[in-house]
């Protein structure tokens, strides 16, 4: 799952990517405006977390941009302002929640993960695929109620290619996905590692085949 923290306190916004780090998240940072605004311009996130007092700009005007390009990336504003009219305000404008500071970062997890449930899985926190269930909230994978161990990555490119069953994703999509801001790939070959691996995991525990290549275009999870 990835997750854009911006936010333009560096102390707070270091904090947040610890701890979301060793939740298993992959995070990037956004400490003004518009770093932010190319970011959101040029990639999706699972949920984007949004100071709204940025140096160079309101961030709200992001959560406008967002809406005008009908971009699905979940937002939660974190911000100093407590007061009704600017909690109505930011939730009207399209914020999907609101984090007053200070806070702990335990509850912005849990918020997290139920803006993604909401955004990407109607709500559930149990995914089941026939055989195959995911698990949202322990983040694990079973097969036949046996669970898989898999990797970070491994996991993210399953729920990835869940979300998005039936479609065919291309290498350059799960690429992006996949990495950070501070990873460049020259080709895709980790990809067709990671692929590699999970369907073996996932075969050897007695999972079909769902996850299939698609010749020229990409993968798709057929089910």
């Amino acid at each position: 799952m990835k997750i854009l923290v911006v936010e333009d306190e560096k102390e707070l916004s270091e904090s947040i990517i610890t701890y979301l780090k060793a939740e298993n998240y992959l995070c990037e940072v956004a400490r003004d405006y518009k770093t932010a605004l190319q970011k959101i311009e040029l990639f999706d996130y699972d949920c984007i977390l949004l100071d709204v007092s940025l140096p160079d700009g309101n961030g709200l005007g992001l959560l406008e941009e967002l809406k005008a390009d009908k971009k699905t990336d979940g937002v939660i504003i974190i911000s100093a302002k407590n007061s009704i009219d600017d909690r109505i305000r930011g939730l009207n404008t399209g914020a999907d929640d609101y984090l007053v500071k200070p806070f702990h970062l335990s509850e912005l997890n849990a918020r997290i993960t139920a803006v993604i449930r909401r955004r990407r899985f109607e709500g559930n926190k149990i995914i089941v695929l026939h055989e195959l269930t995911i698990d949202l909230a322990a983040k694990t994978i079973l097969v036949n109620n046996k669970i898989v161990d898999l990797t970070r990555k491994e996991y993210d490119l399953l729920l990835y290619l869940a979300y998005n069953k039936n479609r065919v994703l291309s290498k350059y999509a799960i690429a992006e996905h996949l990495s950070g801001d501070e990873e460049i790939y020259n080709n895709f070959d980790f990809i067709y590692t990671h692929m590699k691996n999970l369907k073996k995991k996932l075969h050897q525990a007695g999972c079909q085949e769902y996850i299939k290549s698609v010749y020229g275009m990409g993968y798709k999870l057929e089910v």
